[in-house]
């Protein structure tokens, strides 16, 4: 190798430099990186997992994409989003906004149920810039006659790429701007004047109509592209849905017999006059006799005791078949359809177990797990046991027999009429299982709600969503200090867990009956369900035991029922004049008629000086108002409780020089608000929260409206 000396700064020798002809630099010097690309494209949303994973949308969402875009030097940039259908053959392309700080916004229509794919572009703007340079030189006072050909140049290059008007209009402009001896000040022609709306060159050159034309037609050569990224867009019931639990063997209004899918749709119009769109019904399957449970889940059940729905399978047959004392296939069909006509969907529960009778466990033992001693093992969750369920082995070496018969299962009860699936234990069955069928239903069924019914570790619960699962159950039934509240739905709502995971908030299931429900009487109902159903976009609840306010547990420190309908068939008194369906239908029809409710990106807690009450808004932005929702629950179910709040008027872009009405949805009263700070004050003896609907009028008004 060639050496060549040299001396360093300070005159001390360097050697063993190798010589410019050496062919060792010959060769790196041709290792050229595999793009010059100036702009830097990073933390896109939405995305999940890199993009391995599409996030979640509902049909016309307006898909907000943002990215972190920058450059080298002082550059201006033009950024765009193309998108498409995966059904389409074209791409759309949208321009994307600067919002400041080197941070990009773009809107996506989602007009179509299914996957959408999109990627960011960006490039150096060389007119942007131009014009950017050109009115720092005008305000400079500078001759600016040689821009005003570099101007031309790029304007007539953009000219070759446009067409029909686009490129007579721009050749025309150029041509001017290369030879007016006037310069800037020299008048547009008729036809110039009017596509750019000014009467000078000048005009022409700063409008908004040139730039984005130009930014338009730049060379797409020249974009730095990132990776794609897809989201699915589901029905607007993903987004946003009321869910109400009913068990069909309860819904009789003769307690001494069993109910029917006849009784459930008798009842469907006191569903609807709640406001409810979906009716959950567990399962609706044959039950097992062997193992099976008594009352208040006893091991030994006696005669005449109906057992736990969800031990699935007996004589009568599995998954596919209808308990006997409910009707028949044609009855089902029936509820669904008359269900459908008040625009509600009934959902089924899919519970993938089955009870020692179930035909599977005869005709497919190898789906099981099995003992040393041969007998199958029944679920257990030590020391819990649950000797009338047959948890599936899906470790099964017949796995894809065992697959395939499962999304049998769900093909059938969609043929059926089923749109909407609550799904139990998902996070006791593997991911890749869950994956395969929820990719097959979304694109055979994009349509197709499915609920994850799993209360587990978070990641868990965050990665069904990311597999998946349309919505899911939270936490919020144990969240009920203002802390916990305010820190648990930051995360859901304003976090990266917001591109895929859809929360379902529930204040009780029949599994869960709070502390807070057993002991806090009409106002902890009350406040529960407002919270359910403001903070969160989807919630259910389970009835008739909510509304009628059961609270009794099992026993103490439990959150069971005391008389669990999970085993035993109930008797409800929906006439009961201490329900709460009237105040619930108030609170659907709240919902109902304020878009702001519609969805959680929106959600702002804002400060109250007492802990006890917690308040938080929704917006969405129309016309000829913005829709914007206050809601202020008072966390104390014993005493009133008072509080100075104040309001983020930014946000909920208020003039605080103004007056503004706040007025209550649930009592009609309207209070004159003016400032960030004002005082309230909640008795949960009355009602333990405000529902605002805020208004203010126009700066020209002389009265608030």
């Amino acid at each position: 190798m060639a050496i060549s000396r040299a001396a360093n700064r300070r005159g001390a020798p360097v050697t063993d430099i190798p010589a410019a002809s050496d062919p060792a630099i010959n060769h790196a010097s041709r290792a050229f990186p595999a793009n010059r690309d100036r702009p830097v494209i990073e933390a896109i949303r939405p995305q999940v997992d890199g993009g391995r994973r599409p996030a979640k949308a509902a049909l016309d969402d307006l898909v907000r994409v943002e990215a972190d875009v920058f450059a080298d030097g002082h550059d201006a940039l033009w950024c765009d989003i193309r998108y498409r259908h995966v059904a389409a053959t074209k791409w759309t392309t949208v321009p994307m906004s600067h919002m400041g700080n080197d941070h990009w916004r773009g809107i996506i229509a989602a007009r179509e149920l299914g996957r959408y794919r999109f990627m960011i572009r960006a490039r150096i703007d060389d007119f942007a810039t131009w014009v950017r340079d050109l009115s720092a030189r005008l305000e400079a006072g500078q001759d600016v006659k040689v821009e005003l050909l570099v101007g031309a140049a790029l304007i007539q290059e953009a000219a070759m790429r446009a067409k029909n008007v686009d490129r007579l209009q721009l050749t025309a402009l150029a041509t001017q701007l290369r030879s007016d001896p006037r310069g800037l000040e020299g008048d547009l022609s008729i036809e110039l004047a009017e596509w750019y709306g000014g009467h000078t060159l000048q005009d022409a050159v700063f409008s908004d109509r040139l730039g984005l034309l130009m930014s338009a037609l730049g060379d797409p050569d020249d974009f730095a592209v990132s990776e794609t990224y897809n989201f699915v867009v589901d029905t607007a019931k993903a987004r946003c849905s009321a869910w109400y639990e009913m068990f069909p063997r309860s819904a009789a209004s003769d307690p001494s017999r069993h109910g029917t899918f006849a009784d459930v749709r008798a009842s469907l119009d006191y569903v609807a006059q709640m406001g409810f769109d979906v009716l959950y019904l567990p399962p609706i399957h044959p039950i097992g006799r062997t193992g099976r449970k008594g009352r208040e889940g006893a091991v030994v059940a006696h005669e005449g005791d109906p057992g736990s729905p969800w031990a699935i399978g007996a004589t009568e047959g599995g998954h596919r078949a209808i308990h006997p004392e409910l009707g028949s296939m044609e009855d089902f069909v029936s509820l669904v359809r008359d269900a459908a006509d008040r625009g509600i969907d009934v959902a089924l529960d899919l519970a993938f177990q089955a009870s020692p009778d179930h035909p599977w466990v005869t005709e497919h033992p190898e789906w099981f797990r099995h003992r040393p001693d041969g007998t199958i093992r029944h679920a257990e969750n030590p020391p819990k046991r649950y000797e009338d369920i047959y948890p599936i082995d899906f470790n099964t070496t017949e796995w894809q027999s065992l697959w395939i018969e499962l999304q049998g299962v769900v093909q059938y009860w969609i043929s059926a009429g089923v749109r909407v699936f609550r799904v139990d234990n998902p996070h006791t069955k593997p991911f890749a299982f869950w994956e395969w069928l929820l990719a097959w239903a979304r694109t055979e069924y994009p349509d197709v709600i499915f609920l994850a019914e799993a209360f587990t570790k978070p990641r868990v619960m965050e990665q069904l969503a990311k597999i998946g699962f349309t919505q899911s159950y939270t936490y919020f039934a144990w969240r009920s200090s203002k802390w916990e509240l305010e820190t648990y739905l930051t995360e859901l709502t304003a976090t990266d867990v917001a591109d895929y995971f859809r929360p379902n908030f529930w204040p009780a299931t029949p599994d869960i009956l709070t502390e807070e429900l057993q002991t806090g009487g009409r106002a902890a109902f009350l406040s529960r369900l407002v919270l359910a159903a403001t903070l969160s976009a989807n919630y259910g609840i389970y009835g008739p035991a909510f509304e009628l306010q059961e609270h009794v547990p099992k026993e103490p420190g439990s959150e069971e029922y005391r008389r669990s309908e999970k085993y035993e068939i109930r008797s409800w008194d929906r006439d009961d004049p201490e329900s709460l369906s009237a105040f619930i239908a108030q609170i659907n029809q709240i919902r109902h008629d304020h878009p702001a409710l519609h969805f959680n990106d929106a959600l702002t807690f804002h400060p109250v000086d007492n802990d006890r009450l917690i308040a938080y808004s929704k917006t969405r932005r129309s016309s000829p108002h913005d829709d914007i929702i206050v809601t202020i629950v008072n966390l104390d179910h014993g005493y009133p409780q008072s509080g100075w709040v104040d309001l983020n008027l930014d946000v909920l872009r208020v003039d605080p020089a103004r007056p503004y009405v706040m007025q209550d949805l649930l009592t009609d009263a309207r209070y004159a608000w003016q400032g960030h700070r004002n005082f309230v004050k909640l008795d949960p003896d009355v009602v333990p929260c405000h529902i605002f609907s805020l208004r203010q009028a126009p700066p020209e008004s002389p009265v608030p409206v």
